[in-house]
Parts: structure tokens; C-alpha cells; sequence
């Protein structure tokens, strides 16, 4: 039985422990294969592509849907899908709104809703409901440039939300309400 080669042998030593006849077979064997190589007699091996099992299962390197995709091409996305596009729109521009009608008319007039191409402004005063029915043309231009033209067809401008004087379910036509209240 041989025995283990100890620390102190060198190299050339320790080889002698190992198999001789199987490192000349792997020798000769590597010999012969850069031979054939040298001589063109080598065919390089082709691969053959595994065929996809199931289409979208195997990962690959190439990007598909199951990538992580951005937030703006998810959304864009979920609005087309769901019809939401002119909405959103609508809101972006109520939410601009003192840049398009400047800080001053938006001080005084703020976007109430927005339905079927119908946008409602609420004015703060009878002064400056008028004031923006004159401007309502140039309104409707400046919304169509920025949301898309026909998306806004009317601007409904309403006054101020006033106090009524109604009180219970009947009234008298033509009534000049509580006169102590003006003083």
C-alpha cells in the first residue's frame, strides 16, 4: 500500500503518487485532438436551439411585457385602456390654471367641472362673471391649444354662490325679501 507523500516532498515527488497511465491517456488524447485541430479535421460543434416551451415562460435577454416597465408607460397605458385620457387632461389643466388664465382671473374664477366638452368657471363676483364672458373666446382657443382641439366646446360662466332667502317651501313672487338685513 503507498504511502500519503508527506508536506516536505517537493512537487516532482507528489506527482509520482498519482496514476501514470492515466495522465499519458490524457496527454496523448490532448496531443491528438491539437493535431486533428491543426489539421482542419475538427468540425466545431453547432448548437442546436432548445425549442421555447410555452412562448412566454423562458426568460431571455431580449425585453418583453414581464419586465419591469416605467410608471409613465404603465399609466399611459391603464388611461388609454380605460378611456381616461381627456380627464386626466382636464384636471392637468385645472390644476395649471392660474398659468393659463394668469394669477390675477384666477384669483377671482376657479374651474367647477368639467363634463361632455363642457368646462364650468365659478366667479367670485357679478364683475368678474362678465369680464370672463367676454374672455370665454379666447379661453376656449388657449384650452384647445393645450388639451387638443373640440375637447372644450363651452365655457358656462356662473356668478358667485349667493345667500338665498328662501326659507320652507313656499314664496311669495315678486318679494323684495328682508328689508332690516341692508340696513
Amino acid at each position: 500500500m503507498p504511502e500519503p507523500p508527506d508536506s516536505s516532498e517537493s512537487g516532482s515527488e507528489s506527482e509520482q503518487v498519482h496514476d501514470k497511465q492515466g495522465l499519458e491517456l490524457a496527454k496523448s488524447l490532448a496531443a491528438r485532438l491539437k493535431q486533428q485541430a491543426a489539421k482542419g479535421g475538427i468540425m466545431p460543434v453547432k448548437r442546436r436551439r432548445r425549442p421555447r416551451i410555452g412562448g412566454a415562460q423562458i426568460s431571455s435577454a431580449r425585453p418583453d411585457d414581464r419586465d419591469p416597465q416605467r410608471l409613465t408607460n404603465t399609466l399611459g397605458r391603464l388611461m388609454r385602456d380605460q378611456g381616461w385620457e381627456v380627464d386626466v387632461a382636464v384636471h392637468g389643466v385645472m390644476a395649471r390654471w392660474p398659468s393659463i388664465v394668469g394669477p390675477e382671473m384666477a384669483e377671482h374664477c376657479k374651474p367647477e367641472s368639467y363634463d361632455d366638452t363642457v368646462l364650468t368657471v365659478r366667479t367670485s363676483s357679478t364683475a368678474w362673471k362678465v369680464q370672463l364672458d367676454l374672455l370665454v373666446p379666447q379661453l376656449l382657443f388657449r384650452l384647445n391649444a393645450e388639451l387638443g382641439e373640440g375637447t372644450v366646446s363651452q365655457v358656462k360662466v356662473l356668478g358667485p354662490n349667493t345667500y338665498t332667502w328662501r326659507k320652507g317651501p313656499r314664496t311669495v313672487r315678486g318679494g323684495r325679501g328682508p328689508r332690516d338685513t341692508y340696513g
